[in-house]
């Protein structure tokens, strides 16, 4: 006897969010929602911390503006004022360690902050006269006014960063580049190349690297794997920059050279959700990057992203992780998310964008 009610493919039983035309062409301009099953709730007990590229001070502000407990472990001294604080990166990240773009850099980090790495690099001039840290070169706009102070500074932020890890209930990492420049002398992973913000850039001493899919794709697993043996209960959050590079050191088209960077850390970003239960995935950058959006979300440079973007990744943040609520075609925008759409006031902080500013400099 046949079964009527049997499948008559094996496509036929999918949910609308697996089908193109219900998940994408036929939903309201708006309320694209690729987020499915997240694993993740945050509630207003979790401490939430962020490390990655600069589009992750979209998040941390959104948490902030949520109510939820957004954890900086590394907080201003209170003889400085909040324009101060601000312009020294105080509360940009949970610690004052300025943006982390690769995933070899994150490594780093925690070797360092735990006592397992000790950079040869440890100091740099400032163009100002005074001293920057190599690792995170525009926290003091003028420079550090000797290395004692910089070392000083640098041993209480890798304390702040240790007790981050240690704290954190969940890690928001937003993933940023594959290009980095390091130390040839012991392959220090550096946030921008030596001489765009401090220090000389010296062939025999630095080189450039463009870490493939096996690099990256087993760096984050280990990340992901060290911060667990730190922290038992703590769960990662990734995503992916949609924010283009601001150049290529590679001798090819920056959009080629984008795709790239971008397919390589989505792809180790899924490696990373298949094989550890405690780690989850935001696709912020498919809500802001890709042509299915009936709106571009980029301003006129083409790379960075609109508030009505960013409003629009944050607002489907809010549904899954926060409200815990399922997929749907047309997600309702939380009031509070809405009213922070049109928040252009504050700059992203962006050491990348330095780099096109020491090229134009340079002509």
């Amino acid at each position: 006897m046949v079964d009527d009610t049997a499948p008559t493919h094996p496509y036929a039983a999918n949910a609308d969010y697996q089908r193109w035309h219900r998940g994408v062409t036929w939903v309201p301009p708006g309320a694209l929602d690729p987020m499915v099953n997240p694993r993740i709730r945050v509630t207003e007990q979790d401490r939430v911390a962020t490390i990655g590229s600069c589009f992750a001070q979209h998040l941390s502000r959104h948490l902030m503006r949520s109510g939820l407990n957004y954890y900086v472990a590394e907080t201003a001294p209170p003889e400085l004022s909040p324009t101060d604080s601000a312009d020294r990166q105080y509360g940009v990240y949970s610690a004052r360690y300025g943006n982390v773009y690769t995933v070899a850099q994150a490594e780093q980090l925690i070797a360092r902050a735990f006592g397992n790495f000790a950079p040869v690099d440890h100091c740099w001039t400032h163009p100002s006269g005074g001293y920057a840290d190599p690792f995170r070169p525009t926290v003091e706009p003028n420079g550090f006014s000797s290395v004692d102070a910089l070392e000083a500074d640098r041993n209480s932020h890798l304390a702040a960063v240790r007790t981050m890890f240690e704290q954190s209930d969940i890690l928001v990492f937003t993933l940023g580049l594959t290009e980095a420049w390091r130390s040839r002398l012991d392959g220090a992973v550096y946030p921008t190349a030596p001489g765009v913000n401090a220090g000389t850039y010296q062939p025999d001493v630095h080189e450039f690297v463009n870490f493939d899919i096996d690099q990256v794709r087993a760096g984050l697993i280990r990340f992901c794997e060290a911060v667990r043996a730190i922290n038992p209960r703590v769960r990662v959050l990734l995503t992916v920059s949609p924010v283009p590079l601001v150049a290529t050191y590679e001798p090819r088209h920056v959009l080629v050279s984008t795709t790239y960077s971008k397919s390589v850390l989505r792809v180790a970003a899924q490696a990373a959700l298949d094989q550890l239960p405690y780690v989850d995935y935001f696709p912020s950058y498919e809500i802001i990057s890709t042509a299915s959006t009936s709106r571009n979300y980029y301003r006129d440079d083409l790379r960075e992203v609109t508030d009505m973007g960013v409003a629009h990744a944050m607002r489907c943040f809010t549904h899954h992780f926060i409200h815990a609520r399922p997929w749907s075609a047309s997600i309702d925008a939380a009031p509070a998310i809405a009213a922070g759409a049109g928040d252009s006031g504050a700059d992203v902080i962006c050491d990348e964008a330095t780099i096109a500013a020491a090229i134009e400099a340079s002509r």
